[in-house]
């Protein structure tokens, strides 16, 4: 992504629905799966720190972006949290203390996602948590993916071969944002017919009046619970959403 794209994310990243909604229900199910504060939680490819903000000051939270604007934005935005300028590479010292370790919309960003995960995960220690969030649906793809830089929408099955062979043990693979789909696939739709999106810099970003940014946030945040019973063993997972979310156990 450009710096004006990094740029939008960090404007909108402390009220957009999407943001608030999504580090709600990515603490939430962190939660759930046993980790605890005190715990160092590490997002690789966290951009501008919009993830890592649900999770300090209660864990020891640290972000590693690629992009030294996606850092500089953070860090202005965040002084509280270790940001630094790197990928998995640079990342690796903390990978093998890290006892959760995100990727939150990064493996759609490269043309080969098992090229990127596999180096991660044989740096992870055992019985450290991996979650990995992706957009879901290539029957969403519109001009947003192209402005994001994406290579791919994923289904269960594109997923599972991104890991399959690693030496992780999955817990769960759910979509999420399923609420919104219907509204988000007819939106994609017609910025498909269009030929681009509705937000700002290429994205479907932008600011959402206050009134509907809270609906939208209750809608998509409400998932939270049923997330949590899923991460559980609890509930079943749901069967369609904008987005997919994975946990794996390094074993």
């Amino acid at each position: 992504m450009d710096r004006d794209v990094f740029a939008v994310h960090s404007d909108l990243e402390r009220t957009h629905w999407w943001f608030t909604a999504r580090r709600a229900i990515l603490r939430r199910v962190v939660d759930a799966l046993g980790a605890r504060p005190g715990d160092t939680v590490l997002d690789i490819g966290c951009g501008v720190g919009a993830t890592l903000a649900a999770f300090h000051p209660d864990y020891r939270a640290v972000g590693f972006d690629p992009s030294p604007d996606a850092i500089e934005f953070g860090r202005a935005r965040h002084p509280g949290i270790d940001l630094r300028v790197g990928g998995v590479e640079e990342a690796g010292a903390f990978v093998a203390a890290a006892d959760v370790v995100l990727l939150n919309d990064v493996i759609e960003h490269v043309p080969d996602d098992r090229a990127l995960l596999a180096p991660l995960v044989g740096r992870m220690r055992p019985g450290s948590l991996l979650v990995i969030t992706v957009p879901a649906d290539m029957r969403l793809w519109s001009p947003h993916d192209v402005a994001l830089g994406h290579h791919r929408r994923y289904d269960r099955d594109l997923l599972a071969r991104a890991v399959d062979g690693l030496a992780l043990r999955t817990v769960f693979v759910s979509h999420f944002n399923a609420r919104l789909y219907p509204l988000v696939r007819l939106a994609r739709a017609v910025a498909r017919l269009r030929g681009e999106s509705a937000g700002e810099k290429g994205t479907d970003l932008r600011p959402t009046p206050r009134p509907l940014n809270a609906l939208l946030h209750r809608a998509f945040a409400g998932e939270a619970g049923r997330l949590a019973r899923i991460a559980e063993g609890k509930a079943a997972p749901y069967r369609h959403g904008v987005s997919l979310i994975g946990a794996y156990r390094r074993v």
